[in-house]
């Protein structure tokens, strides 16, 4: 596989990395009651040990160029020295204690079974998959959104809307204050991609090229499985007429996360 193949089949899962419930969550109609649920499993499902998931890719990689962006990456996302003054997991932390919630709640998460299958995925291909998975994991896939094409042509990228725009804030209340994680993000996020993207795409052997497609595949297949749960048990159901179209169900359908 060459580069320039490599390249448009690692942006091709991004782009599907969308899922049908998420406009549901940025335009409030999530009651505000279920969204602990939301942000207990993505904190349990990746965000509170995403430190050590980049130190794992660190561990295994040979490259010494890559291995300082995984680096710093790992420095900023465990201690918040660089940008954010403070270590993510506990910044992420911040939205819902912004919005209420019982914070000693995410010492417990019970992950949902397509959350616990996901996060399994993780682990095992971060750790024994080789390098070039675990970093392509980590830095393109979890970090990585639908909108990563703006790497490489800068006039597509959507624009940034002000703080007091953001979706927790404009319809369920949150200080800005607590948006301490999106402002570290935002100061991070363009030179941040086009350091992952440079590591994958310049360092992972041709041979090795189909085996991260292939994980980055199965990530995805995990991860939609994932935000189906989430947006079930905040309260979202297909309702069987379209592939995108959602009715909102009458009562929680999970209470043990």
């Amino acid at each position: 596989m060459d580069r320039e193949t490599f390249r448009e089949q690692l942006l091709a899962v991004m782009k599907r990395k969308d899922h049908w419930a998420w406009p549901f969550f940025t335009s409030g109609k999530i009651a505000k009651e279920r969204l602990h649920f939301h942000f207990e499993q993505e904190y349990a499902t990746y965000v509170r040990d995403f430190p050590v998931m980049v130190g794992w890719a660190y561990v295994r990689c040979p490259i010494p160029e890559v291995r300082r962006s995984l680096a710093e990456n790992l420095y900023e996302e465990e201690t918040g020295g660089l940008v954010a003054g403070s270590p993510h997991p506990r910044l992420f932390l911040e939205y819902p204690r912004g919005l209420g919630m019982d914070v000693s709640r995410f010492e417990y998460v019970q992950l949902l079974p397509a959350a616990k299958r996901y996060r399994d995925f993780l682990d095992e291909a971060i750790r024994h998959y080789g390098w070039e998975v675990a970093a392509a994991i980590v830095t393109i896939f979890i970090e990585g959104t639908k909108d990563d094409g703006a790497v490489f042509d800068p006039s597509t990228a959507a624009l940034t809307p002000p703080l007091e725009d953001h979706p927790l804030v404009k319809h369920y209340g949150l200080a800005v204050k607590h948006l301490a994680l999106t402002k570290a993000h935002r100061r991070v996020e363009g030179g941040h991609r086009e350091s992952a993207w440079k590591a994958i795409l310049d360092h992972v052997a041709p041979r090795r090229r189909g085996p991260v497609v292939r994980a980055m595949e199965a990530a995805l297949g995990h991860w939609l499985l994932y935000r189906d749960a989430v947006a079930e048990v905040c309260g979202l159901q297909r309702n069987g007429t379209g592939q995108h179209e959602v009715a909102l169900s009458s009562s929680p359908s999970c209470h043990s996360v």
